[in-house]
């Protein structure tokens, strides 16, 4: 035994339309009056009223006649690989040249620091061949009064 219980189907008692909803000979209102987006339509039952409607899409048009490829862009993408291919080229050229090129850099900071002793040495040399030239230095000071404002000069010689 099914233990839910069972249930009688009925069906509602058809009536008659209320007035308001039975068929109209004319529109509820004059067509000019209509907005747009809105039409006079027949329901199922034979009522006429006003109801939104979907505008209706444009029909389709054939498919857009195959464009010809413009020139730049085939000039592009047959040099696409060609760039490709020589980035690549000098990357393994690089790789091959690493070796040369670290010991030219090394090679050239050598040089860098030849130049700098070397200048730092005949800066020195020159500093020490020079004849050192006696100064004599001359100071004159004046004061007047025990809290007076003093004056003085040097003189180089």
């Amino acid at each position: 035994m099914d233990p839910r219980p069972t249930y009688t189907i009925t069906t509602a008692e058809t009536h008659q339309t209320p007035a308001y909803l039975q068929h109209r000979p004319t529109p509820p209102m004059p067509l000019h009056e209509i907005p747009p987006g809105v039409e006079l339509v027949t329901l199922p039952s034979g009522i006429r009223t006003l109801a939104y409607t979907q505008p209706t899409p444009p029909p389709m048009s054939a498919a857009p006649p195959a464009q010809p490829v413009p020139a730049w862009a085939k000039t592009t993408a047959l040099l696409v690989p060609t760039t490709g291919f020589g980035i690549g080229a000098a990357g393994v050229g690089l790789s091959y040249a690493a070796p040369g090129l670290i010991a030219m850099s090394q090679a050239l900071w050598a040089a860098v620091a030849l130049i700098a002793t070397g200048g730092a040495a005949a800066a020195a040399l020159v500093r020490r061949c020079r004849r050192p030239v006696p100064t004599q230095i001359t100071q004159n000071i004046t004061a007047t009064g025990f809290f007076g404002r003093a004056n003085g000069t040097i003189h180089h010689h």
